[in-house]
């Protein structure tokens, strides 16, 4: 995995972007507070900028905190995978 510059999709230079080798790209979210509904609209609004560059990428959450259930459904509703950060 490697780090991508953030300003690329315009985006704030604190979020924290990788891509892997077959060009999926992860939005890393690296903290133990549970993330919720506004993290979910947050992490929706970063995707919809990186998809405005990138069409053809999936897009997916890397984060070592648990996700309230209701915020995994709309972000899957919107094709955004989880994943767990090790």
């Amino acid at each position: 995995m490697k780090n991508i510059d953030p300003q690329i999709y315009n985006l704030s230079s604190k979020t924290q972007l990788q891509q892997n080798s077959s060009g999926d790209i992860y939005i890393v979210i690296d903290r133990k507070t549970r993330i919720i509904m506004k993290d979910g609209h947050r992490i929706l609004t970063i995707a919809r900028k990186i998809q405005l560059v990138e069409k053809q990428n999936p897009i997916s959450v890397l984060t070592s905190a648990s996700v309230c259930s209701k915020t995994k459904l709309f972000l899957e509703k919107h094709e955004i995978n989880i994943r767990e950060l090790l």
